[in-house]
């Protein structure tokens, strides 16, 4: 691949330009906190709105990011009844070779060993196995180069649009000793956009939240109490480490290669709102990478999402000064509106009192005067609350957007009066008309 190739040979020969040019271009970027990075995305995790983005689009690398996918096949299968936790597997020879050699992330892994799913599931998504990685493909699809196909499927079926996945840990190919997977280039690399990042992120937390307890799992002992007790310290400094804990922290994925860069998924909860943030490339003060740089970076944007923003409610109160409505041919003359709850958004705290909710009543129940009529039941939905934007919003994906809004309904039942009353209503209405 080209691209591989030419940041390989000219990374040093323009590492002056980029501290000039490429980290003034993303100060000076769309971001509203200033990310130092080649591309970055705040996204609200329940709500899948972007809260802040710099260059979201780009296809760059993802390293060990990678087995975010890797992550999400496995518990897919697990979901599905296809393979179970207790399950073993017997190292291949490529899986012994790749979890073995020397400069790489890994949990070693034995010849002569069988290991459970689960346990390979927890060296790959604390420890960052490689190995591990490409055993639990195996396991899933017989083959890495099989399991590759289904990642990229899974991608267009959660609707990312800018990857490309060539193995399943997230290795450069070249590192893999000749044994790439079947169908990928022998120089391929996994790339992925930040937005399509916090997009996978995004299915990961929602259809397997279990993620998060082995994601924010610190530390952990692979096969203790045997000779091949190993120490898994978790690669997210974010968790416990004295440089760099944040407060909710529990995941998702670093990772590192000389293409990507230093890079990042990360999450947060506080107060039950959660955030994903994506970093990609991070880069220092002087526009070079720098590893722990993802982490300074990933708390400027959870920082924002939550120091900059605060989860306000609405009811009528704030949008109308007469919660009544007008009844034609009742035995009342109006009905008081009700909401079963208020609206609830997460907005910057400088918007919220000048905040614009607009009351729709529906037009099929009214009159040409905007009166309901008669007969209305308690409960019945009369119309909507709506919390109108100031500004676009936008989503990574497109169908979570929708309109913040809350039905209205009839706080109480109003019969239809009798033909007396409505004839003398009637009666009374003419003569006030020609009068």
């Amino acid at each position: 691949m080209k691209k591989v190739k030419l940041k390989q040979n000219l990374s040093i020969a323009i590492i002056s330009f980029m501290a000039v040019s490429s980290f003034g271009a993303t100060v000076q970027g769309e971001s509203k906190t200033k990310i130092n990075a080649d591309a970055a995305i705040l996204v609200n995790a329940d709500t899948g709105k972007i809260v802040d983005k710099y260059n979201e689009d780009q296809l760059l690398g993802i390293a060990s990011m990678t087995k975010m996918m890797t992550e999400y096949l496995v518990l897919e299968a697990i979901d599905k009844g296809r393979i179970k936790w207790s399950d073993t597997y017997s190292v291949s020879d490529k899986v012994y070779q790749l979890a073995n050699a020397p400069g790489l992330s890994n949990v070693p892994l034995h010849a002569d060993e069988a290991y459970t799913v689960k346990e390979l599931y927890e060296a790959m998504v604390i420890k960052s196995g490689n190995g591990a990685a490409i055993a639990l493909a195996e396991v899933v699809a017989g083959s890495e180069g099989e399991f590759v196909k289904r990642m990229n499927a899974k991608a267009n079926e959660l609707g990312m649009e800018h990857y490309q996945f060539v193995n399943s840990s997230g290795l450069s190919n070249y590192d893999m000793l000749g044994m790439h997977p079947e169908g990928t280039d022998a120089n391929g690399e996994n790339m992925v956009s930040a937005e399509d990042m916090a997009t996978l992120a995004y299915h990961l937390i929602k259809d397997y939240p279990e993620v998060l307890k082995t994601s924010g799992t610190n530390y952990k002992y692979f096969r203790k109490g045997t000779d091949e007790e190993y120490l898994m310290k978790n690669t997210n400094a974010m968790l416990e480490d004295p440089a760099h804990s944040y407060k909710g922290a529990d995941g998702l994925k670093t990772g590192t290669t000389p293409f990507a860069g230093s890079t990042f998924t990360g999450t947060a909860e506080r107060d039950g709102v959660r955030y994903i943030s994506v970093i990609l490339d991070a880069k220092d003060q002087y526009g070079q990478p720098s590893s722990a740089e993802r982490f300074i970076q990933t708390r400027k944007l959870l920082n924002y999402g939550f120091n900059q923003f605060e989860s306000a409610q609405f009811t009528l109160d704030d949008a109308v000064k007469k919660k009544t409505v007008p009844v034609k041919d009742g035995n009342e003359f109006e009905v008081e509106m009700a909401l079963d709850k208020s609206i609830e958004a997460r907005m910057r705290k400088e918007d919220i009192d000048d905040a614009k909710l607009k009351l729709n009543l529906d037009k099929s129940k009214l009159n040409e005067k905007g009166e309901l009529l008669a007969p209305i039941e308690k409960g019945e939905k009369i119309g909507e609350l709506i919390l109108v934007s100031k500004e676009k919003e936008e989503y990574i994906l497109d169908h979570l957007k929708q309109e913040t809004k809350v039905e209205v309904y009839a706080a109480a039942s109003v019969e239809k009066a009798n033909w007396f009353v409505r004839s003398a209503r009637n009666i009374g209405e003419f003569f006030v008309s020609l009068f």
